[in-house]
């Protein structure tokens, strides 16, 4: 009896190793690590980055090279229509729709996006009074909108064809370039928010380039749109779009009630717990991105659900580690790095931890139910956790202060996810 269990024993530890060894050489865990790496490298760049300009603009040049950027990121944001989750489901499942995927791509890009910026710097102009900022900036601010949509796109059609290394290697080089136009600025002597953004669309029509060029060695034809594959696309982005918004919602609306129940000095607190929650996220993140094109490639679904059922077990598992950790470090670690005078965030912080959890387990789901055609759940889900979110905000933010809208967070992710387990367990799953 005590040789059979030792037999046991060591049977057990054996399958263990050995599921150990093939995690850690399984090509996805490999590519997961390098865009983790990758990621917060360009936290790093984007640190440095922040500081520089801050430092040779001032407060004020500061503040509109801010405005710029954000104008540039809102018109990506809002005129994507999802076509970068479209573009990689697609060019997943079939490889051979590159070159019309390219083909939509530029012509999206630069056709709606141009348009768009067009039309926005109309309206700036008769009313220039609703202009964020005015000139040249505002210029280059609009012109920033169709590159800055296909270099999304075209980087999102990298992640389909799996060639993440090269998504990576651009992403860096775009980052870096920024970053040493920003030096030569300086050592110029022109330091203006209109040069420095300059140094930015300069760095983004480098990536740009690079991504056409990686791309373009996997063409056996010249890209050429089709606009029976534009309706298909559209089709699966609105959703994919409406779900990133109702998403953003649930996750950022807490910040912007704060402001107005509380003030900006409790929405100042708060943002830091949220910022460091978000850097916490951001595994889960790097693992959905590379986790959704192997899946969308895969024909059989029972084949999706299973890696898709493991993946999210093995981050819970992650998650619950790195969360305790976090709660357990929150003190020391804002202190050392916003000082005393951000003590009121790590309550906040605390309490975000359980929720992170389930942000994460369901960000596997999410990227799980958009491999297999975006159903209605993934709109749904998110869409009745905003609204829960904001009405719990309403109650509990003036009753607990930036706490409350922790509580509310948590129990809005926690619905998310409760709707993906409950549209799984009741055999939804096509």
């Amino acid at each position: 009896m005590i040789i059979d269990a030792k037999r046991k024993n060591v049977n057990w530890l054996s399958g263990i190793d050995a599921e150990y060894r093939n995690v850690i050489k399984s090509d996805f865990v490999r590519k997961v690590g390098e865009t983790f790496a990758t990621r917060v490298f360009l936290i790093g760049i984007g640190l440095v980055t922040s500081v520089l300009v801050a430092r040779i603009l001032g407060p004020e040049g500061r503040g509109l090279y801010a405005v710029a950027v954000a104008v540039g990121a809102i018109g990506v944001q809002f005129g994507n229509f999802g076509l970068h989750a479209s573009n990689t489901y697609y060019v997943a499942k079939d490889k051979k729709l590159l070159p019309e995927l390219i083909g939509n791509t530029l012509s999206a890009s630069f056709l709606f996006g141009g348009l768009g910026a067009l039309l926005a710097w109309v309206v700036f102009f008769i009313w220039p009074n609703l202009a964020p900022v005015h000139g040249v900036l505002l210029v280059l601010a609009l012109a920033w909108i169709p590159f800055g949509l296909a270099y999304l796109l075209l980087q999102n059609l990298l992640l389909g064809i799996h060639e993440v290394r090269a998504y990576n290697k651009i992403e860096l080089i775009n980052q870096i370039v920024g970053v040493i136009l920003i030096g030569l600025v300086i050592l110029a002597g022109i330091v203006r928010a209109e040069i420095v953004f300059s140094s930015g669309l300069a760095a983004l029509l480098a990536g740009f380039f690079l991504a056409l060029r990686a791309l373009r060695q996997h063409l056996k034809e010249f890209p050429m749109p089709s606009m029976s594959l534009f309706k298909k696309n559209i089709r699966y982005g609105i959703r994919a779009y409406l779900a990133a918004f109702f998403a953003f919602l649930v996750l950022r609306i807490d910040l912007l009630m704060i402001k107005y129940i509380l003030g900006a000095e409790q929405a100042g607190y708060y943002s830091i717990a949220v910022s460091m929650a978000d850097m916490i996220n951001m595994l889960p993140v790097v693992v959905g991105t590379i986790l959704f094109p192997k899946l969308s490639a895969l024909i059989n679904n029972d084949a999706k659900w299973n890696i898709a059922k493991k993946t999210a077990l093995g981050v819970g598992i992650m998650m619950i580690i790195l969360t305790s950790c976090a709660a357990l470090l929150a003190k020391p670690a804002i202190t050392i790095l916003f000082g005393k005078s951000f003590m009121p965030a790590v309550p906040a912080f605390i309490w975000l931890m359980p929720g992170i959890v389930f942000l994460s387990i369901n960000i596997i789901y999410m990227n799980y139910f958009a491999s297999t055609g975006m159903p209605s759940i993934t709109i749904y889900s998110p869409a009745i956790a905003a609204l829960c979110n904001i009405l719990l905000n309403l109650k509990l933010i003036p009753l607990l202060g930036i706490v409350g809208a922790s509580f509310s967070s948590v129990f809005s992710y926690g619905i998310m996810l409760g709707g993906s387990v409950l549209y799984i367990s009741y055999g939804k799953r096509k």
